[in-house]
C-alpha cells in the first residue's frame, strides 16, 4: 500500500482502539485521542524503513535513506523482518524503553518525527520537495511538539501503544496485498488476503482510503466531540 494509505490506516487504528486502551491502564482524554491519531498515522510508516524508496526513508534525506538501507539489510529486505509480529512487539518495547530510560528528550524527538511523517503522508503540506515543503513540515511539527510538551502529559503513557498500533495497522494493510507479510518472521511463510492486487490501484485509492477516512472521522466524533456535546447540554 502507499504511504498515504498506511497513514490513514494508522489514524483509523488509533481511533478504533482508543476506547480499549484504558483496559491496559492508559487513560486517554479527548486531546490524547486527537493527537494520538496523528502520531499513529506517522507510526504506520515505520515498517517501511526497510525500503530505501519509501516515504520514511526519504523524509530526512541522505541520513534516513542510509538508515533504511541498513534496516533493509538487517531485516532481509523489503517486507521481511519489519513486517512481522516480532517487529510490532519490538516497536512497543523499544518505545517503552526509550520513554522509561531516556525520558523527555526521547519522547519529544519521537513526537516530532511521527508528526513530520504524518504531515508528509497525509498531504498536510505543499506537494513536492524543497525549502517550502520541508519548512512547512518542520514548522508544523515543532508547533505540535511544543503543544504536546506543555499540554499533553499523558503522551508518556500511551506513546508505546501509538507506535505499536501504527506498525500493526501498516502490516495488516500490507496483508491485504498479493504479496502478504511474513507475520511469523524469521519463520518462513507469508500470510495475506489479496484484496489490493497492485499498490495504488483503484480499490486502494478510491475505496479503501475513503472508507478509512470516513470511519476515522466518525470514530473521532463519537470518542471526543459527542461526549463533550452531551455533557454541554446536561445529559
Amino acid at each position: 500500500m502507499l504511504g498515504h494509505s498506511h497513514a490513514v490506516s494508522g489514524a483509523l487504528a488509533w481511533a478504533a482502539t482508543a476506547t480499549v486502551l484504558p483496559e491496559f491502564g492508559v487513560a486517554l482524554g479527548p486531546r490524547d485521542i486527537l493527537v494520538g491519531t496523528l502520531l499513529t498515522a506517522g507510526a504506520a510508516l515505520v515498517p517501511d524503513l526497510d525500503h530505501p524508496d519509501s516515504t520514511i526513508a526519504n523524509f530526512l534525506g541522505p541520513p534516513s535513506e542510509l538508515l533504511a538501507r541498513v534496516v533493509s539489510f538487517l531485516s532481509g529486505g523489503h517486507r521481511h523482518g519489519t513486517h512481522s509480529l516480532l517487529f510490532i512487539a519490538l516497536a512497543w518495547l523499544g518505545t517503552w524503553a526509550g520513554v522509561a530510560y531516556l525520558g523527555r528528550n526521547f519522547v519529544l524527538v519521537t513526537v516530532f518525527i511521527l508528526l513530520a511523517l504524518a504531515i508528509r503522508a497525509l498531504h498536510l503540506c505543499p506537494p513536492g520537495n524543497g525549502v517550502k515543503v520541508y519548512g512547512t513540515i518542520g514548522t508544523l511539527s515543532l508547533v505540535g511538539t511544543f503543544a504536546v510538551a506543555n499540554w499533553l502529559p499523558g503522551v508518556w503513557d500511551w506513546l508505546p501503544w501509538s507506535m505499536a498500533i501504527g506498525c500493526a495497522a501498516h502490516i495488516l494493510g500490507d496483508c491485504l496485498t498479493d504479496r502478504g507479510c511474513p507475520l511469523l518472521w524469521p519463520v518462513k511463510g507469508r500470510f495475506g488476503i489479496p484484496v489490493v492486487s497492485r499498490t495504488g490501484n483503484a480499490v486502494e485509492t478510491w475505496v479503501l482510503v475513503p472508507l478509512m477516512t470516513v470511519a476515522t472521522l466518525a470514530l473521532l466524533w463519537f470518542t471526543t466531540a459527542a461526549p463533550a456535546a452531551i455533557q454541554a447540554v446536561g445529559y
